[in-house]
């Protein structure tokens, strides 16, 4: 990480206190603009302000500074700029994803917020950048705020019409176990394969969750399986990374989605592109997740696009993301999820879990900010075939925990696989008592028909599923 990030208490404060000073008497300021004019007193403000909190707190000149809600730190020197975080990459050490050799700028971040005497909320959901602003002067906007009328409150578009819930939605409302399960998209031009594979798990979830380039390796696009998923009587989950696409692109493909029938979506900042098979690729993070929600959010509430055109039929999709309850910091965590469920998330899917005493602890925090009512928490799970993937999974994979003895239970197993299956049965049961989990979210790469059999064996095949709710359903 940055030497410049490393700070005291008191030199947080210290800057903190520097930097709210300025922000007072920087209207003083006015008179000096208004002689030099706008775009003069622009540009030799930027060059002072750039060289000055460059200095100070590596500032990326984005044109919309957040230093006083992140304690001080530039949130845009995050390997996925992100501006509500962190993602789920985080190392065990509390590295980054994208650059290993730099620790987690959020989690900085947090770190920093404790220290200050009026902590920031770090929580807080940060509207997407503003990437035309890039380079300009916040100074300025500072200096003329004593001379600019107070901003008119921004109207709340009422919604163009009910929006009619979907079979895995009302499945979730029903309050009984949800059970979803995750499935790729073939390379392949071929729809056979994907139908093939997900026609193990018919009958048997309530959701199948189509993933967008999954490790940042290609595959034939989420929406496209999903909608084909959907017209063979399926109940699929449009994943969507914010990775490779901007914000107009995003919006065009849930837009098409919901065209062809899918009515859920589940929203992902993504992976870094180092760890896929086109590492030459360049990176968009142009949204993050929880950004990503609230435009969904306002596409589907207020019936218009990020830019304010209005649509003439909006989608009505039932918006989910993802939580982490298995990385540093553990605390960040839960306001993380908070954060995505203030942006719109109605269901939650998480990382594997193998850590039951982490995931308690973890639902101990939930239940007390009382978010497992504001949505629904499914926990993902899933088969270990040997000691050895579980150690890579440990070393490879940011955000999997798998105990010591867990790889010792696998180890001394005769049977590994069935040893697998066994442990991840035992996790379902848990699972199923603990307060607060509402379902399961199966992940088993290409391995449908183990799922399936996992299924069964937990005694979930015998529940009623989304499709028993079809009727009740518009469009699903």
């Amino acid at each position: 990480m940055s030497r410049k990030n490393h700070r005291s208490a008191w030199q947080r404060r210290a800057l903190y206190s520097l930097y709210d000073g300025f922000c007072k008497l920087a209207p003083m300021l006015r008179p000096v603009v208004d002689s030099l004019g706008m775009r003069r007193s622009g540009r030799l403000l930027a060059k002072v302000e750039g060289c000055v909190k460059g200095s100070l707190f590596e500032c990326q000149m984005c044109g919309e500074c957040l230093l006083s809600s992140t304690a001080m730190v530039c949130p845009m020197n995050c390997g996925k700029r992100l501006r509500n975080g962190p993602c789920g990459g985080v190392s065990a050490d509390g590295n980054c994803e994208i650059n290993p050799e730099m620790a987690c700028v959020w989690l900085d971040i947090a770190a920093g917020a404790r220290q200050m005497t009026e902590p920031p909320a770090v929580n807080q959901v940060n509207p997407p950048l503003d990437h035309s602003k890039q380079g300009a002067a916040t100074w300025l906007r500072i200096i003329k705020k004593s001379a600019e009328p107070p901003p008119e409150a921004v109207a709340d578009h009422a919604a163009p019409g009910a929006r009619a819930p979907g079979s895995f939605e009302l499945a979730c409302l029903s309050g009984n176990f949800v059970v979803t399960a995750e499935i790729s998209p073939p390379d392949s031009a071929d729809p056979h394969d994907l139908l093939q594979r997900a026609d193990h798990l018919r009958g048997l979830v309530d959701a199948l969750n189509v993933t967008d380039n999954a490790g940042a390796n290609c595959h034939m696009s989420s929406a496209a399986a999903s909608a084909l998923l959907a017209a063979d009587g399926h109940t699929p989950v449009f994943q969507a990374a914010c990775r490779d696409r901007n914000r107009i692109a995003l919006q065009a493909d849930l837009m098409g989605a919901a065209a062809l029938g899918v009515r859920n979506m589940l929203c992902l900042t993504g992976d870094g592109v180092g760890s896929g098979d086109h590492p030459q690729a360049k990176p968009v993070f142009d949204l993050d997740s929880v950004s990503l929600l609230g435009m969904v959010k306002g596409m589907r509430d207020q019936g218009r696009y990020a830019s304010g055109r209005k649509l003439t039929a909006p989608p009505a999709l039932f918006l989910g993301a993802t939580a982490n309850p298995f990385v540093p910091s553990f605390e960040q965590r839960v306001l993380n999820l908070e954060q995505k469920v203030m942006a719109g998330a109605q269901f939650i899917q998480t990382q594997f879990c193998f850590d039951l005493t982490l995931m308690e602890r973890f639902m101990e925090e939930v239940r007390a900010r009382g978010l497992e009512k504001r949505c629904h928490i499914l926990v993902g799970v899933g088969p270990l075939p040997s000691a050895r993937t579980a150690k890579w999974l440990n070393s490879s994979v940011p955000g999997v925990n798998v105990p010591p003895a867990v790889i010792r239970r696998l180890e001394q197993a005769h049977d590994h696989k069935g040893e697998g299956v066994r442990i991840c049965i035992e996790t379902i049961n848990a699972l199923k008592e603990m307060a607060g989990i509402r379902g399961i979210h199966l992940m088993g790469h290409k391995n449908e028909a183990l799922l399936a059999e996992i299924i069964a064996a937990t005694g979930l095949a015998d529940r009623p599923t989304a499709g028993d709710f079809s009727s009740l359903a518009v469009g699903d």
